[in-house]
């Protein structure tokens, strides 16, 4: 995917010496988390709003260099490394690099959500499936095997979670009969984290069994 049509410029960066007071003020007209600021050319880092709102306001940034963020992406960083720069620096806006270092723009987070909206793992139609395992006894070759030897398609799959030494991988397949998958995943040693209909209908005919058993002896 091209992100770099996604980059703007509407928020010029504070230069270092910029006021304290015009920060603050510029932040309670905006929704962004930081601004950029540069010296000169050359870009520093981002004020947080945060930070901004503590500080004195008849001094300048320059004042609080060191409470600067140097977070930036490339030019020529792709989406999906850019969605977590933005995840790892809990932050709305996303400062550009180009090859020389010389500040090109930002990004907005809600634009490089966008991109992940349109991608099939989202807008193809199809059925999720959440499962877990161990760190070490998972592979990515064997998720794929096992949705493929059921004939269906990989639409798109992800670690959602790590923690605790063990895994879990969300998956999205391009159809909705599911339950063959999810018991093959279970012959493989996978727990399934997911709620998925056919298990609720097993799971109601287990309990009238046992009903009708216990009534059988009664």
């Amino acid at each position: 995917m091209e992100t770099h049509h996604y980059i703007i410029n509407d928020i010029q960066p504070f230069q270092l010496d910029s006021g304290i007071k015009e920060v603050q003020r510029t932040f309670n007209q905006l929704t962004y988390s930081h601004i950029p600021v540069k010296n000169d050319t050359t870009y520093l880092g981002c004020i947080s709003e945060t930070d901004a709102h503590c500080f004195d306001a008849d001094k300048s940034i320059r004042d609080y260099q060191y409470a600067l963020e140097p977070f930036y992406v490339r030019e020529t960083t792709n989406w999906l490394d850019i969605l977590e720069a933005f995840a790892m620096r809990n932050s709305n806006i996303m400062p550009v690099l180009g090859q020389e270092n010389n500040y090109v723009g930002y990004y907005e987070l809600g634009d490089i959500m966008n991109l992940f909206n349109d991608t099939p793992f989202l807008n193809e139609a199809g059925g999720i499936i959440v499962v877990e395992k161990p760190i070490r006894e998972y592979s990515f070759s064997e998720i794929c095997q096992i949705v493929e030897s059921n004939d269906a398609k990989i639409l798109g799959v992800f670690i959602s979670s790590l923690a605790n030494d063990t895994m879990q991988a969300t998956i999205k397949i391009g159809h909705t009969g599911m339950n063959a998958i999810v018991q093959t995943f279970r012959r493989y040693d996978y727990h399934i984290v997911s709620n998925h209909e056919e298990d609720k209908l097993l799971e109601d005919l287990k309990e009238r069994s046992d009903y009708l058993n216990k009534y059988l002896n009664m």
